[in-house]
């Protein structure tokens, strides 16, 4: 039920996207990818700087993000911030095929206090605020699960599992 199946884990900067992915991953048998390593030297000093990334700098990041689903021949997941409709789109030509978004989506006062707990993480929790402001959650017509991530993450793992192999999504 699950073979062959690509996945984009995606949220703001400190929405649990990397722990979501990883469990879910363990969980599926799959590989999870960090969409933070592919992103360019480039672009992770500009983020360092607390500077946001323009589409122009994104267009590639997006484009390796499809071209990574593209390449694995089996279910993989890759964890994007994907806050756009244009992005996601993006991802889905590069992929070839179709795609599911998993959206980890919290408030502004849980995923900040997130990122206040994250060594060493390159995103300053500055911009944050142009995270959200970026956010164009799912839309209805797009292969998507919206999770609560005050919701303990074992929990999100066996919702998700259950939603996968119950064939609901």
């Amino acid at each position: 039920m699950l073979r062959n199946r690509k996945f984009i884990v995606m949220g703001v900067a400190g929405s649990g996207k990397s722990s979501v992915g990883a469990a879910l991953g363990s969980a599926m048998g799959a590989p999870y990818i960090d969409g933070d390593d592919l992103h360019s030297a480039e672009n992770i000093a500009k983020m360092s700087a607390g500077i946001a990334l323009t589409d122009y700098d994104r267009w590639p990041w997006l484009t390796k993000i499809g071209e990574t689903l593209a390449g694995h021949p089996g279910t993989i997941l890759v964890g994007c911030s994907a806050l756009r409709r244009t992005y996601r789109d993006l991802i889905r030509k590069a992929a070839g095929a179709p795609v599911t978004f998993i959206h980890c989506a919290g408030s502004r006062a849980l995923i900040a206090e997130h990122m206040a707990k994250r060594p060493g993480h390159f995103m300053p929790t500055s911009l944050l605020d142009s995270q959200f402001a970026a956010l164009e959650p799912p839309g209805g017509d797009e292969i998507a699960i919206t999770l609560d991530i005050s919701t303990p993450l074992l929990d999100l793992v066996a919702k998700t599992m259950t939603q996968l192999l119950e064939d609901r999504i």
